[in-house]
């Protein structure tokens, strides 16, 4: 049994149970807490309640998790497009639209679906059930290199490179604005928006450490193209820090104008370089994911 807590603030007054919990655990699906919610797994100041009940600010929320019944994906022959693999792991090009890993009541057509189509049963297990090979993630519509874990081992050692923040991550992206220093850096904590709960914010109350670094490739009149270094790997921190800065992400919604120039799906953003310390060889590998069409074809429009 997982339990969690926690407690309401002013931002959350009237807004239904259901909702609240969506927003605070990604990991699982609406339907899967209102179904919480109907089997009284989840109570407010100690009272079940029902999936329309809405908050007040200052409420304890308890939530218990069921130990879930084994979890039996199904490998799925969705197309790969992989840059490297050998026995200990594989570096994966992501698509654009392609979540990383299931969640409850959401377990088909991921990444780890087509992993475990490619691998079988060659993939590390830490990080359980639901996520077996995935050591880190990179958002749906974010597009690029992402490392997979084949076995524990290499799993334990990625993590711990992700850790002390030595893994080389190098993305591309378009933003708005023509940015006027050529380079430059953005050091400021990240964590949940104090009012909108699906967000990231920079946040220096409550938020965790985080740095970007970035430099202009190209200049625009109306947009920059840039490349950012992450030195840290928090949560939409990209897209955070640049909007933070004035110069929100090209497409991105969320962090950006509601209303784009351009149709896109999602952010313009890359995940072009991943670099880390081999955990088998010990020797230091780096890999590059090209450029996608949609992205190449954006420059050229705006050029």
């Amino acid at each position: 049994m997982k339990e969690y807590q926690f407690v309401t603030e002013s931002c959350d007054s009237n807004l239904r149970i259901d909702k609240f919990l969506a927003e605070m655990m990604e990991d699982y699906s609406r339907s899967f807490l209102q179904k919480l919610i109907g089997e009284q797994h989840i109570c407010v100041d100690g009272v079940p309640v029902k999936p329309n009940f809405r908050l007040k600010e200052g409420q304890k929320i308890a939530v218990q998790v069921p130990n879930p019944e084994p979890v039996h994906l199904e490998p799925e022959d969705i197309p790969l497009s992989i840059l490297y693999e050998d026995e200990d792991l594989l570096i994966v090009d992501k698509p654009k639209g392609m979540v990383v890993h299931p969640a409850a009541g959401h377990t088909s057509h991921t990444l780890v679906n087509a992993l475990l189509y490619h691998c079988r049963d060659s993939l590390s297990g830490i990080n359980g059930e639901m996520r077996p090979g995935i050591v880190h993630r990179i958002d749906r519509d974010t597009t690029g290199a992402l490392i997979v874990c084949k076995n524990d081992n290499a799993h334990r050692a990625i993590a711990e490179q992700l850790k002390v923040h030595s893994i080389t991550r190098k993305y591309r992206a378009v933003v708005f604005g023509n940015i006027r220093e050529e380079e430059g850096s953005v050091d400021a904590p990240i964590g949940r928006h104090p009012t909108e709960r699906k967000k990231m914010a920079v946040n220096h109350r409550n938020g965790k450490p985080a740095v970007t670094h970035y430099r202009v490739l190209q200049h625009f009149r109306n947009y920059a193209y840039i490349e950012c270094r992450l030195e840290t790997g928090r949560t939409h921190q990209i897209r955070v820090h640049m909007a933070s800065i004035g110069h929100p992400l090209l497409g991105d919604t969320v962090y950006g104008p509601s209303r784009q120039p351009y149709p896109l799906q999602g952010q313009v953003l890359h995940a072009m370089t991943i670099g880390f310390i081999h955990p088998a060889t010990g020797e230091y590998m780096e890999f590059e994911s090209p450029i996608p069409q949609y992205f190449s074809d954006l420059l050229r429009i705006i050029r």
